[in-house]
């Protein structure tokens, strides 16, 4: 089997509600990237990635240009495995890794159809029926913070990610985390999240004003010193994201001791394949895992979701169903949430093919 063409469109996707975070990141409308690999057996692979603008060192139209100089060791190739396309496109252009990231989800798709199986599967087997989710709550005022915790609740939801750091001081920022403890009571899991945002003055202030309210902290600043020095200051629990994105990373934030959970995306790691190796780190390493991806819809979310499905699920501590978040959704087959949680597509390699409708004339076609 061969790779004939490769396709790429640009979708915009636009939040159900503006997602504001710390030094004016925003998700309100973000340009997702969808690919389509398409081989002489007329088996066709779908991935995407979806950058937030302002966030990690990728954006949507820096993928076009990565895989046109990528056609090499692309097309004409086997896509079966992924190894030998994905060891050729790192050998030929080292980094952008967010822009593989959707390629190695394409493979990953193509190699499950050819198997007949879905991607679960092939990474080790299902070890859950349904997967749990948390849910992100944009950074805005403490009390409407609180009464969207309380409307996922009543959903089924048991974990909430606090946005913090929109306003800039550090006691809002505490008053929204114990605002949202209080509006979802003891037990389920509240972490305050500034992606990277807050100097470890500020983030320590707000984790000793909250130290009785049983939260977690996410990445409060951007270097894995300072995450580490807070989380001594504090006392509290850290979940690593932006500053961790590969073994050296992972290895240094657990060597530091901050690293309690960690986010594993799939774009900031470089695909299926690069989060399955970090997922197997932190199996050893005994972090939580939250398997996500920055942003995207539904071919991002199926991927995720089928790591996750193989994960041991004492390990696991969330998924996240990213197409929730926004419109339009891309498949009609793409899972949704039920009752706090959600479950992979069962179909061969990723279960979700894309709307025609949706994506309309490719903007890319290399052959």
């Amino acid at each position: 089997m061969k790779i004939t063409r490769l396709s790429l469109w640009h979708v915009p996707l636009t939040s159900h509600t503006p997602y504001y975070m710390a030094d004016g990141k925003t998700c309100d409308t973000v340009e997702t990237v969808v690919i389509a690999v398409a081989t002489d057996a007329g088996i066709i692979g779908w991935g995407e990635v979806c950058p937030i603008p302002h966030y990690l060192p990728a954006y949507a139209r820096g993928v076009a240009p990565a895989l046109t100089e990528l056609a090499p060791v692309i097309l004409g190739h086997d896509p079966v495995g992924t190894g030998a396309v994905m060891a050729g496109a790192d050998a030929w252009l080292p980094g952008h890794v967010y822009a593989k990231s959707a390629l190695d989800i394409a493979l990953w798709d193509i190699t499950g159809q050819v198997a007949g199986l879905p991607l679960f599967a092939l990474f080790g087997g299902r070890r859950a029926e349904t997967l749990p989710l948390y849910h992100s709550i944009t950074c805005t005022a403490p009390q409407e913070m609180a009464r969207i915790a309380r409307d996922a609740q009543a959903r089924g939801i048991t974990q909430f990610q606090v946005k913090l750091g929109a306003s800039g001081d550090w006691q809002t920022d505490t008053e929204r985390l114990i605002r949202v403890r209080e509006a979802v009571g003891p037990g389920p899991l509240v972490y305050g999240d500034w992606n990277c945002g807050a100097t470890s003055l500020e983030a320590t202030r707000v984790g000793r004003a909250v130290a009785g309210a049983d939260v977690m902290l996410e990445q409060p600043c951007a270097t894995i010193t300072d995450c580490a020095r807070v989380r001594a200051a504090t006392g509290l629990p850290m979940k690593m994201d932006e500053a961790v994105h590969d073994t050296a990373t992972l290895l240094e934030a657990h060597g530091r001791g901050c690293m309690d959970a960690v986010a594993i995306k799939l774009s900031k790691f470089g695909g299926l394949s690069a989060a399955r190796a970090a997922r197997d780190l932190c199996l050893h390493t005994g972090a939580k895992m939250c398997i996500e991806d920055t942003w995207g819809s539904d071919i991002t979310t199926a991927a995720l979701l089928h790591l996750g499905a193989a994960t041991a699920p004492a390990a696991l501590m969330n998924v996240c169903d990213l197409s929730g978040y926004v419109t339009p959704r891309l498949c009609a087959d793409g899972p949704v949430r039920t009752g706090g949680r959600i479950s992979p597509p069962d179909g061969p390699g990723l279960g979700v093919s894309p709307d025609p409708d949706h994506l309309g004339p490719p903007d890319m076609v290399l052959e």
